[in-house]
């Protein structure tokens, strides 16, 4: 089993450092510019750095989830390769709208497309899996016949 699952394990602790990164550096911004919690408001080169962690952190359960759904009903490669080219992106995501809120936007549009194709595989290796094991029709086998 463990054999079926280790690449989506290593993607997922990776994103896990890089949502620990992102907290980092919202800790270091809040202590350069004196913004002490709870507050959320201050200079533009905080605010970007803040948001650009929230936006990522509410991201990374739907992330997860996709994940494992493509890794597990279609194939742990692919989706494991779909996983690092999103951590990827929006670690860019965070570093550009760290320096400019429009640079964010580029990364923001990549790591939603990836996501997209994640939803898409995930789909249809949860179809494959319905149609194979309550209807008996394996579709695989039907597109190499």
């Amino acid at each position: 089993m463990l054999d079926q699952i280790h690449w989506l394990a290593a993607v997922t602790v990776l994103g896990v450092l890089e949502q620990a990164y992102f907290f980092l550096q919202v800790i270091y911004a809040r202590r350069l510019f004196g913004i002490s919690p709870p507050k959320i408001s201050g200079p533009p080169e905080f605010e970007r750095i803040f948001r650009a962690q929230v936006n990522s952190s509410e991201y990374f359960p739907i992330f997860l989830a996709l994940l494992w759904q493509a890794g597990l009903f279609f194939h742990q490669g692919l989706a494991a390769a779909l996983g690092l080219l999103y951590l990827y992106a929006r670690y860019c995501y965070f570093m550009g709208y760290k320096a400019s809120s429009s640079e964010r936007l580029a990364p923001m549009y990549f790591s939603s497309g990836v996501l997209w194709i994640l939803i898409a595989v995930s789909a249809l290796g949860i179809l494959h899996f319905f149609l194979s094991y309550y209807v008996g029709l394996n579709v695989l086998q039907l597109l190499t016949a």
